[in-house]
């Protein structure tokens, strides 16, 4: 591996503890919905041991050595849990070597999240469980749920409340995602962040975005500092962290305990060995040569194949193509072939055409990857929703039906 700008090493984060768990590198892989299966985490927790190996230059592939970080299974639905939705049940997968089993719970019902806790505990083994009042998808927030929620702090309190409960039993520790709020005239993470302290929560994370922005525009940072000023619990801090010296930088800026990446690191896992790395105070850079880069995805590809069947993995593995190739000269013609791959085979063959000694296009560093767009005109809400910051006795169980996003 080349070795690019070394990293800043000041306020390098100590390890974190969310109960009874301690996670030696505070990175958080963040659940992302058709991203995060098992064949993904593993693929992520892979590279975080490279980089927290005792050699900083620990080769890309090779034998894992442990499971630095906390990687999250993309969202499962609450109430899909409580009725043994066979498709719910088919996410809830994990590997051998995944000895923290970490997923992200949604829901609005507080009986319904208690119950679908208890179920990932008894009978999935579950280690940890996140619970998603951040999502900003129209068919979530329409009926209340995800960043709409936490406008609600009577439920928000009962939902914690009822699920810190339920997995105490077990010694599961429960955490919150949220995001800033509605938009900038309806804010809700201070609040949110002392609802999750009261209920017991071990930790709160924040997209520093609006449910408006969705995924535009820029973080703001400064609203991360001000929730760890705010509460006694460990703040994980989100949004527009594309490598390893950005994770740092917000730890020095914000004094928060940790960070969760998401679009970082679509189409490069090689970023939690560099977070790894900077964490433990190495200074290097992951800057893989397009040969380096094809044998990830090969991997990849292996792992998809393993969890899915090869033909339902190699279809999952297409829209990653892009993220992996991204700014490298591969051609549109071999872009389109590789989208559009079908067999192991058939991948090798097409990788096979690629120059391995291409070196990673440095103007790729610190972009931003996947979802972008602009703000949205307006948040989808249920009628009358912002007219108090109060539910009362309304029952929305129906928003947890057809829900999706992270």
């Amino acid at each position: 591996m080349k070795t690019g700008t070394p990293a800043a090493t000041t306020a390098v984060p100590t390890p974190l503890r969310l109960g009874t768990l301690d996670i030696a590198t505070a990175v958080v892989l963040a659940p992302m919905a058709g991203i995060t299966n098992a064949a993904y985490r593993q693929l992520c927790r892979e590279q975080a041991t490279r980089g927290s190996a005792s050699s900083p230059r620990a080769g890309l592939l090779g034998e894992s050595h442990g499971s630095p970080g906390l990687f999250v299974c993309e969202m499962i639905t609450s109430r899909g849990i409580v009725e043994r939705n066979p498709k719910t049940f088919a996410m809830l997968r994990f590997d051998p070597g995944e000895t923290v089993r970490s997923v992200q719970l949604y829901g609005v019902d507080p009986q319904v999240m208690a119950k679908a806790a208890t179920v990932l505990c008894e009978e999935f083994g579950v280690n940890h469980i996140d619970l998603n009042f951040g999502c900003p998808v129209p068919k979530v927030t329409r009926r209340g749920g995800g960043g709409a929620l936490p406008w609600k702090r009577d439920r928000l309190a009962a939902i914690l409340t009822a699920t810190v409960r339920a997995a105490e039993p077990y010694g599961v520790p429960v955490t919150i995602k949220t995001r800033l709020g509605i938009d900038d005239d309806h804010l809700t993470y201070l609040d949110a962040g002392r609802i999750a302290s009261d209920a017991g929560c071990a930790a709160i994370s924040l997209h520093a975005r609006t449910v408006k922005q969705a995924y535009s525009g820029q973080a703001a940072w400064e609203t991360i500092a001000a929730l760890v000023d705010a509460v006694d619990i460990p703040v994980l801090g989100n949004g527009d962290i594309w490598e390893a010296s950005d994770a740092l930088a917000m730890v020095r800026q914000t004094g928060c305990a940790g960070v969760v990446i998401g679009r970082g690191c679509l189409g490069r896992p090689w970023l939690f060995r560099d977070l790894a790395d900077a964490f433990a105070g190495r200074d290097t850079q992951t800057l893989p040569t397009l040969g380096e880069v094809t044998a990830m995805v090969r991997r990849h590809a292996e792992l998809l194949a393993e969890l899915y069947g090869e033909r339902h993995g190699l279809t999952d593995l297409r829209k990653h193509m892009a993220w992996y190739f991204k700014g490298f000269g591969v051609g549109g013609d071999l872009r389109r072939s590789l989208a559009m791959v079908s067999s192991l085979a058939d991948l090798s063959e097409l990788l096979d055409r690629l120059d391995p000694a291409q070196p990673f296009p440095v103007t790729e560093l610190a972009s931003p990857r996947g979802r972008q767009g602009t703000p949205r005109d307006k948040v989808v809400l249920p009628y009358g929703w912002l007219d108090s910051v109060e539910l009362g006795d309304e029952d929305l169980s129906s928003a947890e039906s057809d829900a999706s996003g992270g």
